[in-house]
């Protein structure tokens, strides 16, 4: 690709940080954050996906960049947003076998910023008979092994017998593709490279799968106009030992940017924009998300093709 090409991805991810930062306060943690009737969809979720994103960013590009300071900044506010920490022992407190807390903090835990108290909390729970017979589908496991990983906790079990139940991990015939197992394979991917850190994570037939099915995967899925999960299937793309070919990104961050909006809002889905004018942004639960997931792949996309034309693996 062009050194205009790759400035064409990184316009899409500076856009989407720019509506990140003017948002902020949208992802800050209201009264209800603590409250036993919560939404955690509406509270710690957001606040849980802009740390990881940022996270992630601030891991894959160098401290001169401004995505880099962007996402630095934001992550700052997503900790302070939980009172350095604090917040996780109160819910532990609360609710001491909900995996959604640590799953959070883990994230925060992988970009350096921990709270002790917490960490020591959650190990005694952890080693509770009640916390590792907690039923949960695969991929969802997967994903809290890490997060314990993260947060300083270990245990015997191993993610391969894991890995296996996912729907990715049983190499499904292609044609069972659906939305459903879209985002499933996506975070099974994200858990297994450590949200793009470790492109050598991903077993080697699963890689060798997802090489021949996910360019028409993605294909399909933009051509559904479903943008949140086109973008993380472009995360995957670029988590991979081998991303697919030039043409095959370039034609896909075309028509993401193309339905990016002026304010660098990425909508879900292109429903939401025919359902409104072509000046209306969609709410901010209809667009934080695929919005992070913008910022996140292109940013992605851009360390994958900086490291291919240096000729560095991985």
């Amino acid at each position: 690709m062009t050194a205009l090409d790759v400035g064409g991805i990184r316009d899409v991810a500076a856009a989407a940080f720019a509506w990140l930062s003017a948002h902020r306060e949208d992802f800050a943690l209201g009264e209800d954050a603590l409250t036993a009737d919560g939404q955690v969809d509406a509270t710690w979720k957001p606040l849980g996906e802009l740390a990881q994103t940022c996270a992630s960013v601030r891991a894959h590009s160098p401290p001169w960049d401004p995505l880099h300071a962007c996402a630095a900044d934001l992550l700052r506010f997503a900790w302070q947003q939980t009172g350095r920490g604090e917040l996780f022992r109160h819910l532990q407190r609360l609710e001491p076998f909900a995996t959604y807390p640590l799953e959070v903090y883990s994230v925060f835990a992988s970009a350096g910023l921990r709270h002790p108290g917490y960490e020591a909390a959650a190990a005694t729970t952890a080693r509770t008979r009640g916390w590792r017979l907690t039923e949960q589908d695969p991929t969802r496991r997967l994903g809290v092994l890490k997060a314990e990983r993260r947060s300083g906790i270990h245990r015997p079990e191993q993610d391969d017998p894991t890995l296996r139940r996912t729907w990715l991990g049983g190499l499904p015939e292609p044609w069972t593709f659906e939305r459903s197992s879209g985002y499933a394979l996506t975070h099974v991917v994200f858990h297994l490279t450590d949200w793009g850190r470790d492109p050598e994570g991903v077993p080697a037939d699963l890689a060798a799968y997802l090489a021949h099915w996910l360019p028409p995967w993605l294909d399909t899925c933009l051509d559904a106009g479903m943008w949140d999960l086109g973008c993380e299937l472009l995360v995957v793309a670029s988590s991979l030992p081998d991303p697919p070919d030039p043409a095959t990104l370039q034609d896909a961050w075309t028509r993401i940017a193309r339905a990016q909006l002026d304010s660098g809002a990425l909508p879900q889905q292109a429903a939401f924009q025919e359902d409104a004018a072509a000046d209306t942004e969609p709410g901010f639960l209809h667009c934080y998300h695929s919005t992070l997931m913008a910022a996140f792949a292109a940013a992605q996309t851009v360390t994958c093709l900086s490291r291919e034309a240096e000729g560095v693996p991985g």
